[in-house]
């Protein structure tokens, strides 16, 4: 680990003003990512600017029926919140299936939106090719072992998939996420937070280097009585998904009124199957049509070498999420 500058401040202007035209200044709350990555000489900042002393940690229900969860609320705080586990239980699961209890004991809600890929050939820099990493360097994982790599919205550039198990939950819910810089707050959707690689994909998201995530808005929702979140893993904890999905459905009796799938572990951002969610919205929840969603979920999908079994693992999941989420499981 590199010499680093350390600064602490007390509100949301000042840390704003430390990262202005700053190209290497992080900000640092639970640090559960940033710091492993300092120590492998992955992430190498000259200034951290320490936010956990903002009032940035409250859980509270909005006007709407919707519900803000603070950028630096714990991640085992959010998961077991009363509001969070009685209107978005989806979420509650997710959180509890992502790292282990101290991990999650430190982890913020907006570090957990910045986390960084776990690709090996990201997170060791004895290996030359990682275009995240080195942009320009080649692609490592594209020849190499790729067994938990992408195989939906990936370039030549990068097959790496995003870790988090909060995220992919949060797309299904349509969060937004609320922001601060220089010119002031906006908003910035779950379906736009994330970028797909491209030919960048050193830049993981639409957040510019200047702002402050502020909080997560969760609109009301009518899914909490039908909604699961499934985790195909290696082990039964402390691993990254395989394969995951969040599956939400909006029921009228026997009837689909409404649909919200995202899944996991299957590309560079939490992939919302809005194709699969279409074909379930107004039909009879039926294995017909539950098997119709699922091959629609994974449409498009290219495995490589050593992960092409992800995609019938991935359209299997999806099924098995929504029966549990329909009770039919």
């Amino acid at each position: 680990m590199i010499p680093f500058e350390y600064q602490r401040v007390d509100q949301a202007e000042a840390a704003i003003s430390a990262v202005a035209n700053s190209q290497n200044t992080k900000f640092l709350a639970g640090g559960t990512n940033l710091v492993d990555l300092m120590k492998n000489n992955v992430e190498r900042p000259t200034r951290l600017v320490d936010i956990t002393h903002l009032p940035l940690g409250r859980i509270e229900e909005l006007p709407d029926g919707g519900v803000r969860l603070g950028a630096l609320a714990r991640n085992s705080d959010t998961a077991n919140h009363p509001l969070v586990r009685q209107k978005y239980p989806l979420l509650a699961q997710a959180l509890l299936a992502g790292a282990s209890p101290q991990l999650r004991n430190m982890a913020t809600n907006g570090g957990n939106l910045l986390q960084r890929t776990r690709c090996y050939y990201f997170t060791d820099p004895g290996f030359a090719q990682c275009n995240k990493r080195a942009p320009g360097s080649g692609c490592g994982a594209v020849e190499g072992i790729n067994r938990i790599h992408a195989i939906l919205g990936a370039s030549k550039e990068c097959i790496a998939t995003h870790p988090s198990d909060m995220c992919v939950a949060l797309a299904a819910l349509d969060a937004t996420v609320r922001v601060l810089g220089p010119k002031g707050e906006r908003s910035i959707g779950m379906a736009d937070f994330h970028r797909l690689p491209g030919k960048t994909p050193e830049v993981d998201t639409n957040l510019h280097p200047d702002e402050l995530i502020l909080s997560i808005d969760l609109p009301a929702s009518p899914y909490a009585a039908h909604s699961h979140y499934l985790k195909i893993r290696d082990r039964a904890s402390y691993a990254f998904a395989l394969v995951s999905v969040a599956a939400a459905l909006e029921m009228d009796g026997q009837q689909v009124r409404s649909a919200r799938i995202a899944l996991g572990g299957v590309a560079h951002k939490p992939w919302r199957a809005q194709e699969a969610e279409k074909t379930l919205a107004g039909k009879p929840f039926s294995t017909a049509v539950i098997e119709a969603a699922a091959k629609h979920a994974v449409g498009g999908a290219k495995g490589y070498q050593y992960n092409s079994f992800k995609i019938e693992m991935a359209r299997q999941s999806v099924v098995r999420a929504l029966k549990i989420a329909g009770g039919v499981a």
